[in-house]
This record gives C-alpha cells, sequence and structure tokens, in this order.
C-alpha cells in the first residue's frame, strides 16, 4: 500500500495533532504540515510503501511481517519519516520564500533516507538543490553503509566524525550557528533529530494494521524504540487501546532492555575450547555469543535513551518484553530466518557476512528466541522489517566525498561554507 494514495489523511491527522500540542522552541522548525496534494508530491511519495505478509507459524504463534523497507534506493523503515521531514521543509520554502539547510546526526540510515528524500525533492521538482539542502555527520565506524547518490557531488556534505558523539556535536552546532548562517545566507537551519518529526510517520503503521485475530505482540530491532513509539501514538490517534510491544536489542547497546527489567547484565563464562562465552542465568540474554561487548550492528548506537521511561510504562501496562541478542544466535537462526523471510519475497545473501544491515535479521532472531524461551506469549507477531540489505544492494559513498571532521568547530566551518560562496 502507498501512504500517499492510502492514508495521505491519515498523516495529515497525526501532523496537525502533534503541532497543537508541539511546545514552542527557540529553534527553527516548519510547520507539521504538508504541500497540497500534487502530482509533484504524488511522485515524490512514491516510493513510501508498506506491506503485511504472512511468513509462518512458529510453535503456535503467527509471524507475519510489516515490511517497511520498499524503497529500493535505502531499504529501511527511515523513508517515510524522512519524506514527511523533507515535505514539510519543501511547504516552508513555497510558503516563505527561505530556504532550508537540514541538518541530522545518524548512524548511517537515517543520513541516507534523508539524502535520498531530499534528492527526491529536486528530481519531483518541488524544491531546487538551491533552495533545500542536507548536511549529515556520521560516526566513522558506520561509513560502510553509507549509500551513494547523485547528492554527492553538490553541496550536500557527509561529515564522518571519528571520535566523539554526533548527536552532541550536531545539536552543538545547530545551537550555535543557526543564526549565523540564516544572517549570512537566508538558509534556515533545521536541526531534525527530534521524535516528534518521526513519530507522524510511524503513527501510519497504526492505522495500515488490520484487525487482530487473538492476542498480537508487535516485535522491533530497537535503539530508541522511535518506531514503536510512533505506532503506539497511532493506536491513540486511532482510539485505540494499546500494544504490546516486545524490544530487540543487540550486546553493545542493551540499555533499552535493562531499563525495562531494571537489570544488569548477566556475567558470561569463556570456553577454552571453543572460544565461545556462555551463560544460562537470564532468558533475555544470548546464551552464547562471540564476545560479551559485540557491536553486531552500529544502526543501534544509542546509549541510555530518554525514550526509556516512556517505553517502559507503555510494555508494563499493555505487556511485552524484550531480549537481547547476539552475532552467534543470529548466525545460528540465519538460514531459518532467511527461509521465513522467502515467503514474503524478502532475499536474504546467502553468505549472512554480505549483510551490511541486521536489523531484519536482529528482529527476527529475538521473536524466534522470544517464542522458544517463553518471552513471548500471543498467537501473533507482527514484526517490523526496518532495515535489512547488503552488499549488492548498493554503492558505497566514495570516500573523497566525505568530510573527516574532528568536533564542532569543523562541522560549523562545513555549515557556513555557503556563506563563504556567497561573499
Amino acid at each position: 500500500m502507498n501512504i500517499y494514495a492510502d492514508h495521505f489523511d491519515h498523516l495529515r491527522i497525526a501532523l496537525s495533532d502533534v503541532g497543537r500540542h508541539r511546545p514552542r522552541t527557540a529553534d527553527f522548525e516548519p510547520e507539521f504540515a504538508l504541500p497540497e496534494p500534487s502530482a509533484r508530491l504524488a511522485r515524490y511519495f512514491e516510493v513510501a510503501n508498506l506491506r503485511f505478509a504472512e511468513l509462518g507459524v512458529m510453535a503456535g504463534t503467527r509471524v507475519t511481517l510489516l515490511d517497511l523497507m520498499g524503497n529500493p534506493a535505502t531499504r529501511t523503515v527511515k523513508t517515510l519519516a524522512s519524506l514527511v521531514i523533507v515535505a514539510r521543509a519543501i511547504r516552508h520554502i513555497h510558503t516563505t520564500g527561505e530556504p532550508v539547510m537540514i541538518l541530522t546526526p545518524s548512524s548511517a540510515n537515517k543520513a541516507t533516507a534523508l539524502r535520498d528524500a531530499v534528492l527526491r525533492a529536486h528530481q519531483a521538482e518541488l524544491a531546487t538543490p538551491e533552495q533545500l539542502r542536507i548536511i549529515t555527520v556520521v560516526p566513522g565506524t558506520s561509513t560502510p553503509k553509507l549509500w551513494s547518490s547523485a547528492l554527492d557531488e553538490e553541496h550536500n556534505p557527509v561529515c564522518v566524525l571519528d571520535n566523539g558523539n554526533v548527536k552532541t556535536v550536531a545539536r552543538q552546532v545547530a545551537t550555535s550557528t543557526a543564526q549565523d548562517l540564516f544572517r549570512a545566507t537566508g538558509f534556515r537551519l533545521w536541526h531534525t533529530l527530534d521524535l516528534a518529526n518521526y513519530q507522524c510517520a510511524d503513527a501510519i503503521r497504526a492505522f495500515a494494521e488490520p484487525p487482530a485475530n487473538g492476542t498480537r505482540a508487535h516485535a522491533h530491532a530497537v535503539s530508541s524504540a522511535f518506531g514503536l513509539l510512533g505506532h503506539h501514538f497511532g493506536t491513540q490517534l486511532g482510539n485505540g487501546t494499546g500494544s504490546q510491544y516486545f524490544l530487540v536489542q543487540h550486546m553493545a547497546t542493551p540499555d533499552m532492555v535493562l531499563s525495562l527489567y531494571d537489570m544488569t547484565p548477566p556475567e558470561y563464562h569463556a570456553d577454552p575450547e571453543t572460544g565461545l562465552y556462555h551463560q544460562d542465568t537470564d532468558p533475555r540474554y544470548p546464551r552464547t555469543t562471540f564476545d560479551p561487548a559485540e557491536d553486531l550492528e552500529p544502526t543501534f548506537y544509542t546509549r541510555d535513551p530518554a525514550t526509556s521511561p516512556r517505553m517502559n510504562r507503555i510494555i508494563r501496562q499493555n505487556g511485552g518484553g524484550g531480549v537481547v541478542v547476539s552475532r552467534y544466535e543470529c548466525l545460528r537462526r540465519y538460514a531459518e530466518v532467511r527461509t521465513l523471510l522467502a515467503n514474503a519475497g524478502i532475499c536474504l545473501p546467502d553468505d549472512p557476512y554480505d549483510l551490511r544491515e541486521w536489523s531484519l535479521v536482529m528482529a527476527m532472531t529475538g521473536v524466534l528466541n522470544g517464542i522458544d524461551r517463553g518471552l513471548l506469549d500471543v498467537d501473533e507477531v507482527v514484526v517490523h522489517g526496518s532495515g535489512s540489505y547488503s552488499v549488492t544492494d548498493f554503492v558505497p559513498i566514495p570516500e573523497h566525498t566525505l568530510h573527516r571532521i574532528d568536533g564542532a568547530d569543523s562541522l560549523r566551518e562545513i555549515l557556513l561554507a555557503p556563506a563563504e560562496v556567497r561573499a
């Protein structure tokens, strides 16, 4: 189903509700509104698709995929939210005549999706490259996941921070530089990393959801659980009673699961014969791992997310839970997961080491472990397919187009570069 064709009114309802309850902010942000419908806007939104697909029955539990990866230029859930964010910027440009420069930190996928949305706006002739630009800030570990596009050689720099927190640096520069940029160039700087900017699009998952036949839980590989919070927001707009949520995390950033259960990670013991690490005290953690400190998927890089308390309250009220997975578990279940996803037309590579985005495999592994261990006791689990791509799905962004930065000062210089050109 296409969001523009089937749920444009719902999208507007969600945006309007957020806008009405949005606290005033000193930072610039466009109104929570979209441009008027048009053929160009329809072309722009044509990759905003989702679908539900049955995967099979596991130990009496139906497993359904919510496929949010339909854009071949991103293969991640970030497409719809990015299109909505950029559409709001487009409306601001049309309404005020002011150009907009988007600034966002990202672990990779958000940057790819927002850059794709900006490119689509240019291609659909909704905004020119002189009116709409984007600067993204990513950690050095994420560069193998960055997708090349026609924006690479234009004025839309991808900044790589090898040491430091990309969220902290981007926030600092947004606060200190926005007014200087506007005075020098006329560009409004929009720092887009805010839950409100994503929940409107993620709410559509709830509007599109078919009626449940029995008890249902929604499972998602998460860092801050923006997607599930957006789904919950959608259920409230639709006068729903709330849903059960099941969080899947990896060992490098398990903070939401730890917070939910008010627990600490179990102690692992090394097996000198195999080199593997084992624990059998907590079913919410991997029984076996290559490394208790492994970083399976750098997409999930947030420590101590501010969304944890809210997610805890929702799960404790409506039901659900969470689990942490390891690379060992994902590899052990890979063939099983690959077979199940093939039922929905999702093709994982033969070799798991060709994967560059593990989100979907993580979520599937967490769900299957949860069912096996009695952590998921429902009639149906809807797995939110938030990302899956391999080396054959994209061309990495060329190294020579990246901008290496060492902190806020060098990012500020790049951000203000249009002012120097103008001078």
